[in-house]
């Protein structure tokens, strides 16, 4: 049987199985056991069928599993991506009872609130002008992530989802990060034939009050366009070739110059695909079972990036 403490007795293990080292592990756990203690409190409805509480929080059978070893439980999920049956396996439990744990951990781990995004009060940070010292406005920098889904069933169902850029059934995801590479939203995932432009919009990143005066964002080619929806909004953009056409010298110069620190949203993109769950076909069927998913996945990202940032800025 897997367990907390005896994966303690194998470091160089623990990264492989939870995505985080045990260090990072131990200073998540206690924000978990916090959070998982107040969401039972507050809770109005039973956990087996939704009904009205009748009785005071902590009634009712325990768990089998100790607060460390459900953690180790749903981040070995998110970063192998085992069946239930397997995970059952490692950790002596019915299928249907792992599955419960992982899904009960992801709400703790949703609820974590590290996507506080600033507002326009805040101080400015020195760092981010210094990182993005080309493009001083830039605060931060937008990008879209797709991930394969089985075909649904049905050409109606089938149609929405399916992504010209994958040439297959996809579903899609937005990140917003700081110059530093620290995620500050995800979007609600939505089909993969939804232009990038249009989920940028639906999700009001740019208008929701997250950007200070003057602030702006970074974007890549799929964006072309957007300063027609946000024209207060400084944007840096790529130059896109126009057909039949070449691109100047100093437009070349220009993408360069924004790859180069635009790199920093991709290596965070890369730790998210650290996490199996959001690499390979995703299994579930709902699509706010995969915004939950990739929810949790970023914010346990955060933490580690919080302890160990990533050093992904342009010289």
């Amino acid at each position: 049987m897997l367990s907390y403490e005896g994966l303690c007795r194998h470091p160089a293990a623990f990264p492989s199985l939870t995505g985080m080292t045990r260090a990072e592990f131990d200073e998540l756990l206690p924000r978990f056991r916090q959070v998982e203690a107040d969401l039972r409190a507050n809770s109005q409805t039973t956990r087996k069928d939704g009904r009205a509480r009748e009785r005071a929080a902590g009634a009712g059978r325990p768990y089998s599993n100790c607060a460390a070893d459900r953690l180790l439980m749903a981040l070995m999920w998110l970063r192998v991506y085992p069946t239930y049956e397997v995970l059952g396996f490692f950790f002596a439990l019915h299928k249907r009872n792992a599955q419960l744990n992982v899904l009960a951990a992801l709400e703790v781990l949703d609820a974590l609130s590290d996507f506080d995004r600033p507002g326009r009060d805040r101080k400015k940070a020195r760092s981010a002008a210094e990182v993005m010292a080309a493009f001083p406005a830039v605060r931060v920098i937008i990008d879209a992530k797709e991930q394969r889904i089985n075909k649904p069933q049905g050409e109606e169902r089938q149609k929405p989802y399916y992504s010209g850029k994958k040439k297959a059934h996809a579903i899609k995801t937005q990140v917003v990060v700081d110059t530093r590479g620290r995620i500050e939203a995800v979007s609600e995932s939505v089909p993969g034939s939804t232009h990038d432009l249009t989920l940028l919009v639906s999700s009001g990143v740019l208008g929701g009050g997250g950007l200070g005066e003057g602030e702006g964002a970074m974007m890549d080619k799929g964006y072309v366009g957007v300063d027609k929806h946000h024209p207060g909004v400084p944007v840096v953009l790529p130059f896109k070739k126009p057909r039949k056409g070449e691109l100047s010298e100093q437009q070349r110069g220009h993408n360069r110059e924004v790859a180069r620190h635009r790199i920093v949203v991709e290596h965070t993109m890369a730790q998210l695909n650290r996490f199996t769950v959001l690499r390979q076909v995703f299994r579930g069927k709902r699509r706010e079972r995969h915004s939950q998913v990739t929810r949790g996945v970023a914010k346990v990202v955060n933490r580690r990036l919080a302890l160990t940032p990533l050093k992904t800025h342009a010289a």
